[in-house]
């Protein structure tokens, strides 16, 4: 599966997606009640440590160019890591994955306000048709702080995706996670100390379940989109909702309900659709040299480039 055949660059999203699950589930597994901080800067020091091998990506002469934008990055993704930890420990697995696809949507529309990009008709309805799969999804009735953090989670995605444009072109996506993991640190060990939790051992090895797998997750999709063209695979990243209703229904028992499928089908459906726009604009090729024009949805992350959880 090295990702240079079309065939293998869909597999290895269809797995990436299965192991950023998994990374979910070690999160909706915490006890309840279990400290937030200091699990988020437990999974940020340890994605730091598993980092350290790729030291070998790093411009290290140039560590710390672009700073500000790194900087504001990582507290927002480490807002987002918070928001994803409370929307997973209360809200249904799938329901929680189906609204964090809400990052796309949310990408259209800071770039029309930010870049002056221009809507097409689809992107137009895919926009509408999200929001309305996520109140399908939510249902006012039901709306409560974990669903507003569902949508904290996708904010944060989708403006980490629209500042990767910020960032110095020049640098690796091991560079921009290395920047992104260490500048939060401090932040998030202040807020772990102020929590005033004590010291859980079990914490650690969800910390380190979760960091691994959404690493996995992380590596799948740069073989993915190294050299193949994203428009031909990125639609097999929404296998990750079929992950989400199965792994939902066999481990948690969480069966989904036609609101839920109708909503979900209403943000993914759009979205699909202008990828399959993108593939007949694009030259039918296995190799893009640009990789700055790649864009993909990304975890946590991930949408765009180096936008990765």
């Amino acid at each position: 599966m090295s990702g240079k055949t079309v065939n293998s660059a869909i597999l290895l999203l269809v797995i990436g997606n299965a192991l950023a699950l998994i990374s979910d589930v070690f999160i909706k597994l915490l006890e309840p009640g279990a400290p937030v901080f200091q699990f988020a800067f437990l999974r940020s020091l340890i994605t730091l440590a598993l980092l350290l091998p790729l030291a070998g990506q790093l411009d290290r002469k140039n560590l710390f160019a672009g700073f500000r934008i790194h900087a504001l990055r990582a507290h927002i993704h480490l807002v987002g890591i918070l928001c994803m930890i409370i929307a997973l420990g209360n809200l249904p697995l799938a329901t929680a994955n189906a609204v964090f696809y809400a990052a796309p949507i949310m990408v259209m529309l800071l770039s029309v306000f930010f870049f002056r990009e221009k809507l097409t008709p689809l992107s137009v309805t895919a926009v509408f048709s999200g929001f309305a799969g996520i109140i399908l999804i939510l249902r006012p009735v039901e709306f409560n702080w974990a669903a507003v953090a569902a949508l904290g989670s996708a904010l944060a995605l989708a403006i980490n995706a629209v500042m990767v444009r910020k960032l110095p072109e020049h640098q690796t996506t091991v560079h921009k996670l290395f920047l992104n993991y260490l500048l939060v640190l401090p932040v998030a060990g202040g807020l772990a100390w102020w929590e005033g939790a004590t010291w859980d051992p079990g914490l650690l090895i969800s910390a380190l379940g979760s960091a691994l797998f959404i690493l996995g997750y992380n590596i799948t999709v740069l073989l993915a989109y190294r050299q193949v063209n994203a428009n031909q695979v990125t639609s097999a990243e929404y296998t990750g909702l079929i992950w989400a209703v199965a792994i939902g229904w066999i481990w948690f028992g969480e069966v989904p309900d036609a609101w839920f499928l109708a909503g979900s089908l209403m943000i993914i459906v759009p979205l699909l659709l202008i990828g399959l726009q993108q593939r007949r604009m694009a030259p039918a090729r296995g190799f893009n040299p640009a990789p700055k024009q790649r864009q993909r949805r990304s975890r946590s992350g991930s949408l765009s480039a180096g936008t990765i959880q």
